[in-house]
């Protein structure tokens, strides 16, 4: 039995009927910042630049509730009429075995069914349905941690004959459809390029040739990375004084280098703290660009700035802001 939320009064609610789950398929939002204090992982979709821009796309809140489909996608049937946008890795997703573009706003009708092909590029994608996935909140978030068991529907990952609750959307269906982003604000995540770093606090514990080989040859992403980290494989890395550290904060994108002398790039389902030496940690803007790397992609590593992190975030977010503001204007043009 799928969980549901009670219907509310005055409107009706989209439903989704998950036929096939796909490989690991979770209600993800922008998580849970808040509580790191107490320990608790912010969680959160891996890309959530993607995920914000596909929310803007069918009229929701940057912040609303959407599925994450990780390589393989979910099977879905739509039991009411509403729109969804589909954005980050390309998973080549169909509606009634009819292909359809990314990063653009699409109507759906009662009995459509939506999925997914073989992945060609990138490793995840985000599925936001015009109202946002309405699920229980736990800690202010609707976001699935899976480790913890909580979360999205009932902490863990979709499943068959799930039913997953759409609240109600700000816009006529006709006025989303067809929605689509501007090619240059769409995402590059094919293009082979540098993920920039900032140097973090041990990256003098580190002999110079190892930290030399750090900066300059390609390391793997292996087989054994999840959510919570990205384990690589490359060059040895050497520590002067031992791995160990009195333990202390950590973050999505901290990159962590323990005895064995191989990194470990902190995710979203990150723990708090750690008692490795850390080399960095990958600036903001970059970490929507490593969410979409899949196992046996090469890594290579750039250190910038604080000044220019500071400015490529700040890029981006002039764009989710600009996208955000068309609709809170369109939202009361229809509301008058």
């Amino acid at each position: 039995m799928g969980a549901r939320t009670a219907k509310r009064v005055g409107f009706e609610m989209e439903f989704v009927k998950v036929m096939k789950p796909g490989l690991l398929t979770t209600v993800q939002d922008l998580g849970r910042p808040e509580y790191r204090t107490f320990g608790v992982s912010t969680s959160g979709a891996m890309d959530k630049l993607s995920l914000q821009l596909a929310n803007i796309l069918v009229g929701n809140r940057e912040s609303a509730a959407a599925l994450e489909a990780t390589l393989i996608g979910p099977h879905l049937l739509f039991q009411r009429e509403g729109v969804i946008a589909i954005t980050g890795g390309n998973l080549n997703p169909s509606i009634n075995n009819q292909s359809i573009p990314m990063w653009k706003a699409i109507r759906v009708e009662k009995g459509d069914t939506l999925t997914f092909g073989p992945c060609v590029d990138g490793c995840r994608a985000y599925i936001a349905f015009a109202g946002g996935i309405d699920t229980p909140k736990v800690m202010g978030s609707r976001s699935t941690y899976v480790r913890g068991n909580y979360g999205g529907i009932e902490g863990r990952g979709l499943k068959s004959g799930d039913d997953l609750q759409v609240g109600e959307s700000v816009f006529h269906v006709n006025s989303l459809n067809g929605r689509r982003l501007r090619p240059n604000d769409i995402p590059d995540f094919k293009s082979s390029r540098s993920v920039r770093f900032i140097l973090g606090p041990h990256h003098e514990e580190f002999t110079p040739k190892s930290f030399e080989a750090f900066l300059n040859e390609p390391y793997t992403l292996t087989n054994d990375s999840d959510r919570m980290g990205y384990r690589l494989q490359g060059p040895h890395l050497q520590h002067i004084n031992g791995p160990d550290i009195i333990s202390d904060f950590i973050s999505a994108g901290t990159i962590q280098v323990p005895g064995s002398g191989q990194p470990i790039i902190h995710m979203a389902d990150c723990g708090t703290s750690g008692g490795y030496t850390k080399m960095g940690v990958i600036i903001s803007a970059d970490m929507p660009y490593i969410a979409q790397k899949k196992p046996g992609e090469q890594i290579v590593f750039q250190p910038i700035t604080i000044e220019e992190a500071h400015r490529l975030l700040r890029n981006q977010e002039m764009l989710l802001s600009e996208l955000s503001l068309i609709n809170r204007i369109k939202a009361k043009r229809q509301a008058i």
